[in-house]
């Protein structure tokens, strides 16, 4: 199993509007990066694990769990001309991009950059590097389990503290 981060603005698509959804399940559509693509195509298996995180918000953080239900397919935003994510060099025969589905598991409460940064355990982590702009991300397995574990358990040391220590 891999774990990732997945970045979307709530105002496009939140943690809420994917527990809304049929299924809870939806795409994870529109990612024009090369480098998001190939973690969605390449490394992304069903049953990985996804930290959901809002950003270009108020209160950008992780926000939710969710789960990568399917292997990466065509992404068919890019054939659609009315889509803001046509593009018009993909074709169906050489798509350019993909997309994998996801399901909703959890909301969580919304953990920060900031209270991420603060914990030494999670000085690697992908989000968290200067200049990162990256809409996917993979994140370790001891990362994982530290914001689980940690940082999301309600009578952890960690996960208490912090959510008393909300700026």
């Amino acid at each position: 199993m891999h774990y990732w981060l997945m970045k979307s603005e709530p105002e496009e698509f939140s943690i809420d509007d994917l527990a809304r959804s049929a299924r809870r399940t939806a795409p994870w559509i529109g990612v024009r990066n090369y480098q998001a693509r190939n973690f969605m195509r390449d490394g992304m298996r069903p049953r990985d694990r996804v930290f959901f995180y809002h950003s270009s918000c108020a209160d950008p953080g992780i926000a939710g769990i969710a789960e990568i239900v399917s292997k990466a397919y065509p992404d068919a935003t890019q054939f659609d001309r009315r889509s803001p994510y046509f593009d018009a060099k993909a074709t169906r025969e050489a798509p350019r991009w993909f997309n994998v589905d996801v399901r909703f598991v959890r909301k969580t409460r919304v953990i920060g950059l900031a209270e991420l940064r603060r914990c030494p355990e999670l000085a690697g982590m992908r989000v968290l590097a200067r200049g990162n702009r990256l809409s996917i991300t993979p994140v370790e397995q001891r990362e994982w389990e530290f914001v689980t574990g940690e940082l999301l358990a309600p009578n952890s040391p960690a996960g208490a503290s912090a959510a008393r220590a909300k700026p």
